[in-house]
């Protein structure tokens, strides 16, 4: 008997955690932010785009839009603007060789209706990420900034994600008829 009490006082220890933080609401980032207003939706950009890749993940993960190939089928097309991505120098050292970049990454897009008319108004995105460099750890730096421009294109969709779903549609044929 004594090897299971303290067995049992652990297993409890180890619940107790889980229990309070369901029971205080607690939830993962993203686990709402799914939701779209949009029953059906068309992506207007190239398949082997990787914000297009990104947005269809996270859309069928969430489930409560259909992607739809057509874009006269879809109540909402989701449309790139504006895609730009830079490097600049950010400093340099005493022999004039780069120390730091900056990445940035600017993205403007918009939803709309199959009929062409403006559910979302154009929504701008920016995005930067420093990152040191070192001559002689030249694959390492290309590598770790490749990493960099991965979880900067995954911040970028999270936010496109989160606006759509807060942000309410307009209706424009409401205001056309006025």
């Amino acid at each position: 008997m004594p090897l299971t009490a303290p067995l049992s006082r652990r297993r409890l220890l180890a619940v107790l955690p889980a229990l309070a933080l369901a029971g205080c609401g607690f939830q993962l980032r993203g686990t709402k932010s799914g939701n779209l207003p949009y029953k059906t939706m068309h992506i207007a950009l190239p398949e082997t785009a990787d914000v297009r890749i990104w947005l269809e993940r996270y859309i069928n993960a969430a489930g409560s839009s259909e992607l739809v190939d057509d874009p006269k089928m879809a109540d909402a097309t989701f449309q790139q603007l504006a895609d730009s991505r830079q490097k600049t120098i950010l400093s340099v050292n005493a022999q004039g060789r780069v120390r730091e970049y900056r990445l940035q990454l600017n993205y403007t897009f918009r939803m709309v209706n199959a009929k062409g008319l403006v559910l979302v108004p154009p929504n701008e995105i920016n995005l930067s990420r420093d990152i040191s460099f070192d001559d002689s750890n030249i694959l390492a730096k290309d590598l770790e900034e490749g990493l960099l421009w991965r979880d900067m294109n995954n911040d970028l969709v999270n936010q496109i994600m989160r606006r759509l779903s807060i942000i309410k549609p307009k209706n424009p044929d409401l205001e056309e008829a006025e």
